[in-house]
């Protein structure tokens, strides 16, 4: 049986609270066991279609759907807090594959993306940053968070807009922090910067956070997020994406800042 203190406090809890698994409903625990031993432990490119002009390169674990969509919105929406370490191990498993093309060993800053304040304080926590710096610990010493972005205000909720409207919501609603900044620079070393969140869809957010870092000359090596949506169909006039919109067969688009 496992020691571990917080597998045995969430263990104690679903004896005391019941429940029953987010992936087959079986009776117990949120996350049976066999469901934990299926999510997947492979990430590589997604890409949305079509890419936001400039987007560098995202990484996902896995498909938005299904239990994995679960997990998110059980932990962003819910207040699920022990999908934590579950979901900061799927986001570490996106870094590491960001990073596995960079030789060396320079430090690495995760930035995770804001969430709104009024936000945070109505789900009763911070869902991302929290995800972010559980990823941070499994990934090593070398690895830290730094919460570089806010949000600005004017953002309304994405659920609903296309990828026009959600492009124009987002235009210029992150900023970086100055005290986050300096802290930063304080450094004085080069560092491999990766901007993390929960779920890609059309990339407008990453897009936007890697605009804001860019503006304080901050270069984003890649994008990490634990899901991506899947396009179940090729956006008109575009035929190189189908299927599960792996972008394995696709190139990325070139930079532009």
């Amino acid at each position: 049986m496992s020691r571990d203190p917080a597998r045995m406090r969430d263990a104690a809890a679903d004896l005391l609270l019941g429940g029953s698994c987010l992936g087959c409903a079986l009776p117990g625990r949120l996350v049976c066991p066999a469901c934990r031993d299926a999510l997947p432990t492979r990430a590589g490119p997604r890409w949305p279609s079509p890419p936001p002009p400039g987007l560098v390169t995202p990484y996902a674990v896995a498909d938005y759907d299904g239990f994995v969509r679960a997990l998110v919105i059980g932990h962003k929406e819910h207040r699920l807090l022990a999908l934590t370490p579950l979901l900061g191990d799927l986001l570490a498993c996106s870094v590491a594959a960001a990073l596995a093309p960079v030789s060396g060993e320079a430090p690495v800053v995760l930035v995770p993306v804001p969430s709104r304040p009024a936000t945070v304080r109505a789900r009763g926590h911070d869902p991302m940053l929290a995800t972010t710096r559980v990823a941070a610990a499994l990934l090593g010493t070398r690895v830290c968070v730094v919460p570089l972005l806010r949000s600005r205000p004017g953002v309304v909720d994405q659920a609903g807009l296309d990828i026009a409207h959600r492009r124009a919501n987002l235009a210029g609603s992150m900023a970086v922090r100055p005290r986050a900044l300096r802290g930063l620079a304080r450094r004085g070393e080069a560092v491999h910067v990766v901007v993390c969140d929960d779920v890609l869809t059309t990339g407008s957010t990453a897009r936007e956070a890697q605009r804001a870092l860019r503006a304080v000359g901050i270069d984003v090596l890649a994008v990490a997020v634990v899901a991506a949506t899947v396009r179940r169909t090729p956006a008109r006039g575009d035929d190189r994406f189908h299927g599960d919109n792996s972008g394995s067969e696709v190139p990325p688009p070139p930079p532009t800042h």
